[in-house]
């Protein structure tokens, strides 16, 4: 492997050009596992003039020859497999299973779909009496957060590639080691000089630059909506396009009649799945008033099998261990009732949290409107169906949800009542094709298949 203190910026592995550095921190055990460069906006420069520089002749690619080459990407993180998972674990601290199925898995399947989309993708259509081409729109600036380092790259570089963009990534500065890793796979799959480029650095530097910049067209942005409304103002004053991926606060409802120990285990899992550092997790848990103390109890026996440690990983650093005890304190504060967990450190060393069940819990309460990003289940009760459906759609979010019923038609009858952008019924499986996005201030846009390739087209129509 190359050495951590470079970039790879058109073709080509370089210094940064200034001398600031980032460390790297494994969050179990608080070690130091590396160090990377602390891009400027001057190497941003060079990563999007390098950009800019390739994106004639790979937009002139015939879709048939950019889907081979997503294909040897996707073979090529797949013969690294082992090496991306371990370092993951190493960097974000997620237990190796974890990494080796979810973390360095999905993205594989995720560049191979791309591959087959860039081949069989309509960029050409005729309307009446005019024909309607997809064009790339040009030079993407990636910005991708930490908590899925490998999965959030490949789902936005790959349809920018498919679709015929140049792309400069900027990844969080927690997992840079991921992104490396990412960038030498493009090598192997033999990518011309410039389509791809990685500049690591700070988010207020290297990401403002990028973000910034007059010679990136879009901007595709996954973190917090905070950061996300900065960078869509930023783009709003250069008439920049954008593409949000931001924050959410899901509800898993359990309708009456459901099969309440399946809703309650699943719900559970998904939220200690990856420490519950997912934007999408279902952390509000809402339960009909009849049901609601034998969900309590059934989530309170579900979240003993979560070990820190073991089946539950570390937070990702120390800042975000303390942000998420502050909001566990904050519930107790408020009134909701613990049944598991707690503010305390689980573990001496490391950023753990307990996974952590809250009852009684109201839908003004803070734990129940914010992101917490950790292992915090929220159980709300509601009195009737048009309760729950208030209850649900009463944050600022709208990403994703859940819906148990009696059966599948009563379920996908509230979910089409729900504000949110993906909700899966009576524990249906992901789907790597569908569209995954949100409404509200969960952001703007939709990654993975064929939406996902929309985002980074932009539309001319000929009349003759």
């Amino acid at each position: 492997m190359k050495a951590h203190d470079q970039m790879y910026i058109g073709g080509a592995w370089r210094p940064a050009l200034g001398q600031d550095t980032i460390a790297v921190v494994n969050p179990a055990d608080e070690q130091l596992i590396g160090h990377v460069p602390a891009g400027t906006a001057e190497d941003i420069d060079a990563a999007v003039q390098a950009a800019r520089a390739a994106f004639p002749g790979w937009a002139a690619t015939p879709p048939a020859e950019r889907a081979a080459r997503l294909s040897a990407l996707s073979d090529a993180l797949a013969a690294r497999k082992d090496e991306l998972a371990e370092t993951i674990t190493a960097e974000l601290g997620a237990p190796l299973p974890l990494s080796q199925t979810v973390h360095a898995g999905l993205p594989v399947l995720v560049a191979a779909s791309y591959a087959e989309l860039a081949a069989s993708y309509a960029f050409e259509e005729r309307i009446g009496t005019s024909t309607v081409l997809l064009e790339p729109v040009g030079v993407v600036g990636a910005i991708t957060p930490w908590n899925y380092p490998l999965h959030q790259i490949v789902a936005k570089v790959a349809p920018a590639l498919a679709a015929g963009c140049t792309v400069v990534l900027k990844p969080a500065e927690d997992t840079p080691l991921t992104a490396q890793l990412f960038a030498e796979a493009t090598e192997s799959a033999g990518l011309p000089p410039g389509v791809f480029n990685l500049v690591t650095g700070l988010g207020p530097v290297a990401g403002q630059a990028l973000a910034a910049h007059e010679g990136v067209d879009l901007v595709s942005f996954t973190g917090s909506t905070a950061v996300g409304r900065q960078i869509g103002a930023t783009a709003g004053g250069a008439i920049k396009r954008v593409a949000l991926e931001l924050g959410g606060k899901s509800a898993n409802v359990i309708l009456p009649g459901a099969d309440l120990a399946r809703a309650v285990n699943v719900g559970i899992a998904n939220v200690m799945s990856n420490s519950g550092q997912t934007c999408s997790a279902w952390t509000r848990m809402l339960v009909d008033a009849e049901r609601y103390e034998e969900a309590v109890t059934l989530a309170a026996e579900a979240v003993l099998k979560y070990v820190p440690g073991e089946r539950v990983g570390p937070l990702v650093n120390a800042k975000q261990q303390a942000r998420v005890r502050g909001y566990i304190r904050k519930g107790m504060e408020e009134g909701a009732r613990l049944v598991a967990g707690g503010p305390e450190a689980p573990l001496e060393t490391g950023y753990y949290v307990s996974p952590t069940v809250f009852a009684d819990v109201t839908p003004e309460m803070t734990i129940a409107q914010e992101e917490i990003f950790g292992p915090v289940v929220s159980i709300l009760r509601y009195e009737d169906v048009d309760d729950a459906l208030r209850i649900a759609n009463g944050t600022v979010y709208g990403l994703a949800g859940a819906v148990w019923a009696a059966d599948d038609e009563e379920a996908v009858a509230f979910a089409r009542r729900m504000e949110t952008g993906q909700v899966d019924i009576n524990g249906g499986r992901f789907n790597p094709l569908a569209p995954f996005g949100g409404y509200k201030q969960s952001g703007v846009g939709r990654e993975l298949g064929p939406h996902g390739l929309a985002e980074y087209l932009q539309t001319k129509s000929l009349q003759f």
